[in-house]
């Protein structure tokens, strides 16, 4: 009898482990696709949005999620190492003028930002199919509240990038102009 079981099971552990992997094969192509991938949740995020709006509930799922994604936030904007709290012999948030420049590691990657929010947005949108995470709220309050959480948040972290003196920003490789020498003039003869 436990034969059976096991052969019944066999079948479904190999389909979850074929899944598995095509799902990492995926996963791993995409990484590069920065761009492509935030459109992608974009549009999770605006049939999430749409499903809410037309059913008029689920609000504190909602919540939820944009409690969720403020902290995902967070993670994001954070260094790796908080100087203010950890001391660390690696790589670390220049205090000084006179420290070495050190590249801005974050605390939450980009893919992971990006996969996080992507399967919140997910997982929020299955939950919009089950009543009873339709809780009945006024949802005015609850977004009064998440803004002002929002705002405090966000106050808190730029004092620390202010006094630390960090941009969590990379804008993209810095391009130079052509070299200006002697034979290099962009005057124009007359």
């Amino acid at each position: 009898m436990e034969a059976d079981g096991a052969a019944a099971s066999f079948p479904l552990a190999k389909w979850r482990s074929d899944f598995s992997r095509a799902f990492q094969y995926y996963l791993d192509k995409s990484t590069p696709h920065s761009t492509g991938r935030w459109i992608g949740t974009v549009g999770v995020a605006a049939i999430y949005s749409l499903r809410v709006y037309f059913v008029q509930g689920f609000y504190i799922v909602t919540y939820g999620l944009g409690i969720y994604l403020l902290n995902l936030l967070i993670g994001f904007l954070s260094p790796l190492v908080d100087p203010e709290i950890e001391v660390s012999d690696g790589p670390a948030l220049p205090t000084k003028g006179s420290d070495e420049f050190r590249p801005f590691v974050r605390r939450l990657p980009e893919f992971k930002f990006w996969y996080s929010i992507t399967k919140a947005f997910c997982v929020a949108f299955v939950m919009t199919f089950f009543s009873v995470f339709d809780v009945p709220v006024f949802w005015p309050i609850l977004l009064c509240y998440w803004v002002v959480l929002f705002l405090l948040t966000m106050k808190r972290q730029i004092v620390h990038m202010i006094k630390y003196k960090y941009v969590p920003f990379n804008i993209g490789k810095q391009k130079y102009g052509a070299k200006k020498g002697p034979g290099n003039s962009n005057l124009s003869k007359d």
